[in-house]
């Protein structure tokens, strides 16, 4: 074991805490461990010099990782492929003849009034596994009973459920930034989304410069107060809204009404904490002007390598329709529980023992349907 003095550094870091000295540069490379990936078998004591140093405890890194995305899940089954949405169109009035009687005039019951009747068909599933090869006699020399044996099992199965956990949230949110794709795409041009606002695709930073004749940008937005009251005022017009029975709110034209208790909210993680501290922490009535209640993502695509707006709030991809969508400013959105979701998932294991070379081969396999419905209510918030 490697035993360095430090007496010296800590004379000098005692005057810097009594306040007897200037700060100083200290070297840490002496006092801070940061670990070597192989051990040093040659470490041997410094007593007689030939006694190899022993591992005197192992903590394994065994966290689990429950996810932070919008809840999507819906259903699975055991037989057939298919999810069959069927939607039933509203049938228009005619003449009440009950009023409009005529002597002589033949009022026939017997005509048939067809209902007008559409079917959307889903039949695609995403897929993937995870591969892992487990050992018992081969690894039982490294550890000193069956305790940490077991230990450093539970700590793979973690890191197995971990990373399925990641990938599956991945998924989730791609299904959710399609949706967000396709419906920029509706209601814009293509690369045009700062040109304005749509009913779908709700431009707030537009809306509220237009209002107030300011011109206000986007990375400053979610930091002003009145722009978020004007953004809280406006979520929660849409959520009234969309309770009522209407055919603008989704790009198939249908109507579709969506009660509260069938409303997704999802916010930007940055957009929801800014209404906290910016406007919430100063008014005396905040249940008047706070957001919607909604799950919050830090980004919805991810943090590229700083975390900066525009990456967090950014949604670079090529949508399910065909459409390319670069659009940066998305604060959130809301939409039908039917609109998307994630259905038939199957999450199993499948099991190898290789009896010549004593090790076992898990697959960790997982398939699910993942949709979106454009013919449900889906809104997109967003500043450009």
């Amino acid at each position: 074991m490697q035993v360095n003095q430090i007496y010296q550094i800590m004379n000098n870091v005692t005057g810097e805490i009594l306040g007897e000295s200037a700060v100083l540069s200290e070297d840490l490379s002496n006092i801070v461990d940061i670990g070597t990936a192989i051990f040093n078998a040659s470490a041997v004591d410094n007593y007689v010099k030939s006694l190899v140093n022993h591992i005197g405890r192992v903590i394994f890194v065994n966290r689990p990782y429950s996810g932070n995305v919008p809840s999507v899940l819906m259903d699975s089954w055991e037989y057939g492929s298919v999810l069959e949405k069927i939607n039933a169109e509203l049938p228009d009035a005619t003449e009440n003849e009950s009023w409009e009687l005529a002597n002589g005039t033949s009022y026939d019951p017997n005509v048939f009034y067809k209902p007008v009747v559409a079917a959307k068909f889903f039949n695609k599933r995403v897929t993937f596994e995870i591969p892992m090869s487990f050992t018992e006699r081969q690894v039982k020399e490294s550890f000193s009973n069956a305790e940490q044996l077991n230990g450093f099992l539970s700590m793979l199965y973690n890191a197995i459920d971990k990373a399925m956990t990641v990938k599956v949230d991945a998924l989730v949110m791609r299904t959710i930034n399609n949706m967000i794709g396709e419906t920029l795409h509706a209601d814009f041009a293509e690369g045009t989304y700062n040109g304005g606002s749509g009913v779908k695709a709700v431009n707030l930073l537009y809306l509220y410069n237009q209002r107030y004749g300011t011109t206000l940008t986007a990375e400053k937005a979610i930091t002003e107060p009145e722009f978020i009251r004007f953004a809280s005022y406006e979520m929660g017009v849409y959520m009234s809204r969309m309770s009522k029975i209407s055919t603008l709110f989704n790009i198939g034209g249908k109507d579709r009404f969506t009660p509260s208790d069938m409303l997704h909210v999802v916010l930007l993680a940055d957009f929801k904490k800014a209404a906290n501290v910016f406007l919430q922490s100063d008014v005396f009535h905040d249940s008047f002007t706070e957001l919607p209640n909604a799950d919050v993502v830090p980004y919805w695509q991810g943090s590229g390598t700083g975390y900066s707006f525009a990456d967090i709030s950014k949604v670079k991809i090529k949508t399910a329709s065909g459409a390319t969508i670069d659009a940066s400013g998305i604060l959130g959105v809301m939409f039908d529980r039917d609109a998307l979701g994630v259905t038939n998932l199957d999450r199993r294991v499948t099991t190898n023992y290789n009896p010549k070379a004593e090790f076992y081969n898990n697959w960790y396999k997982f398939d699910a349907g993942y949709f979106n419905d454009t013919n449900e209510n889906f809104v997109v918030f967003f500043v450009a």
